[in-house]
């Protein structure tokens, strides 16, 4: 059984095929494809998808963008959205000292639907790009033990303090190109360990779109790094999977 727990599957890129990505994923013995939202009308959109193909479950949350975007009584409003919708984690979410302007908005909205995980007991799915002190530092002061963090690619040091609290680490597709993602599947335990594409995002092939079935060659790559067998490796993060969802 192979999971993806954070893809973006409402992209415009999927429109026109999502029927086969999913078949694809189907062969390949996937148990759950995790939609992550970014906003409210991709938090609407996911809904809709995963009542249509049960393979999708659906996370929901706002993107850093969003995040500063919005209002704070939409905020509120999307908030109270999420909490009667009860999904399987508040994704995708966090903090990003990139592209995104308005830290300290940034981290209030984030305090506030890391608080809302805490009180559904769901996972937080965490965006932290150049901003992983600023990230572990709130999730920390917070008081949250269900985190995964999505494409993390903090040094050593933070990547110890985040394993020290049990946080999920899910590494990307983009494995196969980047040295960043290879550390982080060397130092992170293997019961810490999931996996993810961020499709269409984040493509680890120049000449092709970035989908679930990614994951069948970023096992093997985990698995060569772990020095474990790939099969192996699959129960593994199934289990893994299973264990915070």
């Amino acid at each position: 059984m192979l999971v993806d727990v954070h893809a973006h599957l409402d992209s415009d890129e999927f429109k026109k095929d999502l029927q086969n990505v999913i078949i694809r994923a189907k062969r390949e013995r996937f148990f759950a494809i995790i939609t992550n939202g970014t906003d409210p009308e991709s938090n609407r959109n996911i809904l809709k998808l995963s009542k249509k193909y049960p393979i999708i479950k659906p996370a929901l949350g706002m993107y850093p963008s969003s995040a500063i975007s919005l209002k704070d009584d939409e905020i509120e409003k999307e908030i109270n959205f999420i909490r009667n919708i009860k999904p399987i984690a508040i994704g995708e979410v966090g903090l990003d000292n990139h592209r995104v302007e308005n830290l300290n908005k940034q981290k209030k909205v984030l305090k506030k639907l890391a608080k809302l995980a805490i009180e559904l007991k769901i996972p937080l799915i965490v965006h932290s790009r150049k901003a992983e002190k600023e990230t572990i530092d709130l999730l920390e002061e917070v008081g949250i033990e269900k985190v995964i963090m999505h494409c993390f690619s903090g040094n050593s040091e933070l990547t110890k303090r985040a394993v020290s609290k049990g946080w999920m680490f899910s590494i990307p597709s983009m494995i196969l190109k980047s040295k960043t993602y290879r550390k982080l599947a060397k130092r992170v335990p293997l019961n810490q360990l999931l996996t993810e594409t961020d499709s269409p995002f984040l493509s680890p092939f120049p000449d092709k779109r970035n989908e679930p079935i990614s994951i069948v060659e970023s096992l093997l790559k985990i698995a060569e790094i772990k020095e474990i067998d790939p099969e192996e490796l699959k129960k593994i993060i199934y289990i893994n999977y299973q264990k915070i969802f």
